[in-house]
């Protein structure tokens, strides 16, 4: 539901279990209440993609859930997110863009204990891309009130028993048939890789090959394709990432997408009813989605999404079974 501040407020005000995604000056002026929130003006509605800083996006996990616990999580206990979840339910994880908790997050979840035994998923928060480098990302408690541009915050809900919450991607990309690609050291911002043995500034190379930045990194993680997309790339300073690459891991280029704007189209789901759905800013540049319906899929349109661990260009989405 993309609501006026004063719509909002009221259904916290009636007790609803919530996500919220809107401008920092919205979110700062609701009330307290069962609401986890994070900053971005980019949103999926059924009417179409659109953008909007006066209005929130708002998230309602009242009626498929029995119970929700709020807590916020900075760099030294993310780990415990996994702990803290319901052994039957989910936990959406908000974080801010480019904060300490994204990248430790982004880094480390994948071996934070139980995180694959647990429905977790989320998004990056973000601001308007003409804001960048001028406003901070933020995330919000509305438990307490506060909002915070370093940690991250949870809604962890509980669902009915024989109830069953099961976390989807789309992701439009595999791997190429081109160069492997490894890096030596590991991080959003690399200046160096390894190419097929041989050792290459990265953005000396990607220059040179003409590579097209808007396919991402992709690496096979036992089936699972799942990307890094470019932020930016620089011979003096490096390559800037929107998610960390990995020692010891082999990435491809993503093989060419014919048609990026039908390919994504042509992958959504038919007939789904999901609780939860976010997708990435790079899938709303890319496909030119402003105006258009995603079909099925409605929330914020993200610096990044979280499926368990942090991905990149990907429509992450939940539902209960």
């Amino acid at each position: 539901m993309l609501l006026s501040l004063q719509e909002a407020a009221k259904c916290i005000e009636s007790g609803r279990r919530l996500a919220i995604a809107g401008d920092e000056s919205l979110l700062s002026k609701l009330p307290w209440g069962n609401w986890v929130g994070g900053t971005i003006p980019y949103f999926m509605t059924e009417d179409g993609c659109t953008i909007s800083k006066d209005k929130l996006f708002v998230q309602d996990f009242t009626d498929a859930t029995t119970d929700a616990v709020i807590k916020s999580y900075g760099v030294d206990n993310l780990p415990k997110m996994s702990e803290d979840a319901f052994e039957q339910g989910f936990s959406i994880v908000i974080i801010p863009a480019f904060s300490p908790a994204h990248i430790a997050y982004g880094r480390d979840a994948s071996n934070y204990e139980g995180i694959f035994d647990k429905s977790i998923l989320g998004w990056i928060s973000g601001i308007h891309l003409g804001d960048l480098g001028k406003v901070t990302p933020k995330t919000f408690n509305g438990m307490t009130g506060q909002s915070s541009g370093k940690d991250a915050v949870v809604i962890h809900c509980q669902i009915p028993s024989g109830k069953m919450a099961v976390v989807e991607i789309i992701n439009l990309f595999e791997q190429g048939s081109g160069d492997t690609i490894t890096f030596e050291e590991e991080g959003f911002q690399v200046k160096n890789c390894i190419v097929n043995g041989v050792k290459h500034n990265f953005a000396e190379y990607l220059n040179q090959n003409n590579i097209d930045t808007k396919l991402p990194l992709v690496a096979d993680y036992c089936g699972a394709e799942v990307n890094v997309s470019f932020q930016s790339v620089d011979e003096a300073n490096g390559v800037a990432l929107y998610a960390p690459v990995f020692q010891n891991v082999e990435y491809k280029i993503a093989a060419p997408v014919s048609n990026y704007i039908e390919s994504f189209h042509s992958v959504l789901p038919k007939g789904t009813s999901p609780v939860f759905a976010c997708n990435c800013i790079l899938n709303f540049l890319y496909s030119e989605l402003e105006g258009r319906v995603v079909e099925s899929m409605c929330g914020p349109i993200t610096f990044g999404e979280i499926a368990y661990q942090l991905v990149n260009q990907t429509l992450v989405y939940l539902e209960i079974k």
